[in-house]
């Protein structure tokens, strides 16, 4: 695995949907490339895509919070990703969801997907600190237990965000090393935000993307 030195030397992109998610990181490195993509799947791969044929980089770090889908995850917790997907892409007939890649629509090992997810093996998802969780991408948040329980049932995923499957596809296509970085904020549903640790998932995220 690189050292810190190895990837400061790199020609390293951070993006993120907000700045408000990664304002520490941007205050304390003036001089790293930042983009903020805005929020959402065709937001993220415009501004990626339109960034990455202007500047070549070694490597790109996308970071952000995200919400969980079990309470075995403590919120603030920080996790790296090493697999998306576009969750909401797929067909609901009578209350039952059916993503698009387990129907005849797609072929879900056409690259870049491996069995309908964008994996990312990368060696610094070894990272001792940071965790390696299964997430999903979708393009609407809600508080409907039935979406919830559709996405649990279909992916088994750990996390979910507006932007991640993005960073994984353009990053795949392109064959630039990557990195996506999530603090869970929320657990997924839950829309009263006085119960979210937005605070601490932001201040945790920066704290690991600096480090």
């Amino acid at each position: 695995m690189k050292g810190k030195h190895e990837i400061c030397n790199m020609q390293t992109l951070i993006i993120a949907a907000t700045e408000y998610e990664i304002h520490p990181f941007i205050a304390g490195n003036p001089g790293i490339d930042v983009l903020i993509t805005g929020v959402g799947v065709p937001s993220a791969i415009y501004h990626l895509q339109k960034r990455i044929q202007q500047m070549d980089y070694d490597f790109i770090i996308q970071a952000g919070i995200a919400g969980g889908f079990n309470t075995g995850i403590g919120l603030g917790q920080t996790f790296l990703v090493k697999q998306d997907c576009f969750a909401d892409i797929g067909i609901e007939e009578k209350e039952n969801y059916t993503p698009v890649f387990k129907t005849r629509l797609s072929d879900k090992d056409e690259f870049p997907f491996t069995n309908g997810w964008l994996i990312n093996t990368h060696e610094y998802l070894k990272n001792p600190d940071l965790p390696a969780v299964k997430a999903i991408t979708v393009n609407r948040l809600s508080d409907s237990g039935l979406q919830k329980q559709q996405f649990i049932t279909a992916f088994n995923a750990d996390i979910e965000s507006m932007e991640g499957a993005a960073l994984h596809y353009v990053c795949l296509q392109e064959s630039i090393p990557f990195l996506q970085i999530r603090s869970v904020s929320n657990y997924v549903g839950e829309r009263d935000k006085t119960k979210w640790k937005l605070k601490e998932a932001v201040d945790n995220l920066n704290r690991s993307l600096i480090k």
